[in-house]
C-alpha cells in the first residue's frame, strides 16, 4: 500500500467497528480478524498490517477491559503476570517481523488460524471456573505471555485468540474471566509492540488510529453481549468466523502459487 492508495476513513471505520464488536464478545485484540481484512480487502501488505493492527487493537482492549472489569471479570494477578511476558516477547515478535519473509508469515498465520479454530472446540469452561493461583502457575503465565507476545508481535493478532483458549483450558479460568484477563493483559504488549513497529516503519499510525477509535465504540458492547451466551455457543461461533477467514485466505495463497 502506498501513500496515493491509502484507504478511505468510512471503509477503515466499518472495519474497526466490527472489529471492536468481536473484540469485546470474544475477549480478543481483534487482531486475528483485521490482519486478513486489512490483507484481502484494503490492500495491506502482510507486515504492515499487522503492525498497524498490533496498534488499533489499543483503544478496543482499554474499553472492552473496563467493560470486563465493571462486571467482575478480571483475573488482575493472571493479567499482570501476563501483561510481564507480553512486554518482553512483543518486541522480539516485533523485531522477527521486519527480517521473516511475506510469504512464510502467511502461512504460519494460517497455520496458527487453524490450531485455534480446533482447540476452541475442545474448551468448553463453566462460568462459575477461577485461576487457582500458585508460583507454578505464575510462572507459566509469565511464560504464557512471552511466547503470545511474539506472536502479537510477529503476526499482528494482539494474543487474545492465544490467551482466551490457554487460560480456560490450561489454567481453569472461565470464559468470562479468561476473555476479560486477556483484554487487560493486551494494554501493554500492544503499547509494547507499536514501540517496536513504529521503529521499524511497520505500521500506517492513521489507518490505525481509526481503527482503533471505531473499534473502542463497540467493543463495550460486545463485552456485554459476552454474558448472555452460553460458553459453547460462544466457542462455536468464534471458531466458525476463524475457519471461514481461514479458508479465504487459503484460496487467496494458492492463487498467487498458480
Amino acid at each position: 500500500m502506498t501513500q496515493t492508495s491509502r484507504p478511505s476513513v468510512v471503509a477503515l471505520a466499518i472495519l474497526g467497528a466490527a472489529t471492536g464488536m468481536l473484540s469485546g464478545l470474544f475477549g480478543i485484540g481483534g487482531g486475528v480478524i483485521l490482519v486478513p481484512m486489512l490483507v484481502m480487502l484494503l490492500g495491506f501488505q502482510q507486515r504492515l498490517a499487522a503492525g498497524t493492527s498490533v496498534a488499533a487493537i489499543l483503544p478496543a482492549a482499554v474499553v472492552g477491559g473496563i467493560g470486563y472489569a465493571v462486571q467482575g471479570n478480571v483475573d488482575w494477578i493472571a493479567a499482570a503476570l501476563l501483561a510481564a511476558g507480553i512486554i518482553v516477547g512483543a518486541q522480539i515478535g516485533s523485531y522477527l517481523l521486519a527480517r521473516v519473509p511475506t510469504a512464510f508469515l502467511r502461512w504460519m498465520f494460517m497455520a496458527f488460524l487453524l490450531g485455534v479454530v480446533i482447540s476452541l472446540w475442545f474448551v468448553v469452561p463453566e462460568r462459575d471456573d477461577t485461576i487457582e493461583m500458585t508460583v507454578p502457575v505464575g510462572v507459566l503465565l509469565v511464560v504464557t505471555g512471552l511466547v503470545t507476545g511474539v506472536l502479537s508481535g510477529l503476526l499482528g493478532v494482539g494474543g487474545g485468540v492465544v490467551v482466551v483458549p490457554i487460560l480456560m483450558f490450561f489454567f481453569g479460568a472461565s470464559d468470562l474471566i479468561a476473555k476479560g484477563t486477556s483484554l487487560i493483559m493486551l494494554i501493554p504488549g500492544s503499547i509494547s509492540g507499536t514501540i517496536g513497529n513504529t521503529r521499524r516503519r511497520n505500521v500506517d499510525l492513521r489507518s490505525a488510529a481509526i481503527l482503533g477509535i471505531a473499534a473502542s465504540i463497540l467493543s463495550p458492547l460486545g463485552a456485554v453481549v459476552a454474558t448472555h451466551i452460553p460458553p459453547f455457543w460462544s466457542n462455536v461461533a468464534f471458531s466458525v468466523l476463524l475457519a471461514f477467514i481461514l479458508v479465504q485466505m487459503l484460496v487467496r495463497a494458492l492463487k498467487k502459487k498458480k
